[in-house]
């Protein structure tokens, strides 16, 4: 039974905005103290002031608002409510302990530098007032120190990885939420609008309203739909932009509205229930394998967004052309399947998995523009922009980073047009200019004839672009450029 007078204790909540299989709050409401739940938007740390620790971009910051208003109205409908404090974690939590005479702060680990910096500052900082930490597994299936090669570094091959990932067997069963929080009452708290998420003036993010509900009961929901639905078709449809064939749960996993253990437990009981679904459950999960990846991988290079993995590409002549970028940017390039992907990504905050190798792919072999210039503008415009899977991402793409893709595989954006839009169908949505153009035309607008284009309504280079460079110009001058950098292998 909860003692009103006993000293209360704070559950710090991170990227983990859940109440379900929430390790810390799970432990903290165990002990029946009274509880204060906390979110602290830090900007300020010493830690986070090393190059490789960034705050979130614009559509990140939309979305954590979102989720940390979800967050408040779940935990509000416990007992309990969310505290938001604007500083660095460490003082902020430190003076919060104080302020309310707490004994212990619980949270879960993070298993990325600048995150286990902070908290590292955190319980130094709590352990000169005498207050004490408990902390939790909770980001990962399995800690990076877990799985190591001989030389203690981790794997960097998918496949080996994942195996053994898989060898360590099921990882612990998710926990239950809390039936109820014993909750502390007038704690001070800095209003959410106060920290400024969402934009305003522009108010950029109607697509973003349009295309998600943040929140840990939206991203429960969102994963039991997909099981029951998706998947059966996932292995193929997971390609196919111009289908409704992804899990849509790359943003709820990023701020941790469902934990990754959630996802597997939640996939395996499926697919024990339905034999017919294990292929697509199988894919599936090899995507939670690969965000697992990326993350141990981070764990051993906390600057990935900054530097090749490879160093031999440290050598590599990119091209500084700002007006290619922009065109990139604003998806104008004149390729459809790329302008297309550019424009969802604005508009929506994500971006097709399929399409999002192709528009990567253009951006540093078609215009050898520095893949770090296109992992920024992912890192702003992403909803799921991760800190180990946009720059992981990238550099597999550019051929420079772990199980990187061949450097001589550029992708030909007019055959992964015809290929996996073969109607024309996501081209049409995100590029309506040409929604009149014959399917045979729609991924090649330039070929098409005089009165092809007039019957269409488009005129290239007043409604919709020439492309910026040639396909095969293109594919020459990075696979010489590749060639080059990798002495000739």
């Amino acid at each position: 039974m909860a003692n009103p007078t006993a000293r209360p204790c704070i559950v710090w909540f991170r990227d983990d905005l859940r109440l379900s299989d929430h390790p810390a709050l799970h432990a903290a409401s165990k002990t029946g103290a009274p509880m204060i739940c906390l979110y602290v938007f830090d900007q300020h740390s010493r830690a986070l002031k090393a190059p490789e620790a960034r705050p979130p971009g614009g559509a990140a910051r939309w979305w954590l608002a979102q989720s940390l208003r979800a967050l408040n109205e779940s935990l509000m409908g416990l007992g309990a409510s969310l505290v938001l404090r604007k500083g660095p974690a460490a003082k902020v939590i430190a003076e919060l302990a104080r302020e309310t005479d707490a004994t212990t702060v619980f949270w879960n680990e993070i298993a990325l530098t600048p995150h286990m910096a902070v908290a590292d500052q955190i319980t130094r900082a709590l352990d000169e007032i005498g207050v004490g930490t408990q902390t939790f597994p909770g980001d990962l299936l399995v800690a990076p120190r877990a799985i190591r090669n001989k030389e203690n570094r981790g794997l960097r091959v998918f496949t080996p990885f994942w195996r053994r990932v898989q060898s360590l067997g099921d990882p612990p069963k998710p926990l239950p939420a809390p039936k109820t929080l014993n909750g502390v009452a007038d704690i001070a708290s800095d209003r959410l609008e106060s920290w400024k998420l969402e934009p305003s003036k522009p108010d950029w993010a109607g697509g973003l309203r349009e295309s998600w509900t943040p929140g840990e009961a939206s991203a429960r929901a969102q994963l039991k739909s997909f099981l029951r639905g998706n998947v059966a078709g996932y292995t193929g449809d997971r390609d196919r932009p111009d289908r409704d064939g992804t899990s849509r749960l790359s943003p709820h996993l990023r701020f941790g509205e469902l934990s990754p253990r959630q996802v597997w437990h939640a996939a395996h009981f499926v697919a024990a229930e339905h034999p017919r679904l294990s292929g697509g459950i199988e894919k599936f999960l090899s995507e939670l394998g690969w965000r697992e990846f990326c993350r141990h991988l981070l764990f051993d290079v906390p600057d990935l967004a900054m530097r090749n993995l490879q160093p031999s590409f440290d050598a590599f002549s990119w091209q500084s052309d700002s007006k290619a970028l922009r065109a990139w940017q604003r998806g104008l390039t004149g390729y459809p399947i790329v302008d297309a992907g550019m424009r969802e990504l604005w508009h929506t905050g994500v971006m097709h998995n399929r399409v999002r190798m192709v528009v990567a792919s253009f951006l540093v072999k078609h215009l050898l523009i520095d893949w770090r210039h296109g992992e920024q503008w992912f890192w702003d415009t992403l909803v799921d922009a991760d800190a180990a899977s946009n720059p992981a991402n990238w550099q597999w793409v550019a051929g420079s980073g772990a199980d990187a893709a061949p450097y001589f595989r550029v992708f030909n954006p007019i055959l992964q047009g015809e290929k996996f839009d073969p109607d024309g169908v996501y081209v049409r949505r995100w590029v309506p200019e040409l929604k009149e153009l014959s399917d045979k035309m729609i991924h090649q607008p330039w070929t098409a004839t005089p009165l092809e284009l007039a019957s269409a309504g488009v005129t290239l280079g007043k409604d919709y672009p020439e492309p910026i460079i040639d396909h095969k110009i293109g594919r020459e001058r990075a696979l010489a450029a590749y060639k080059k950098t990798r002495g000739g292998l």
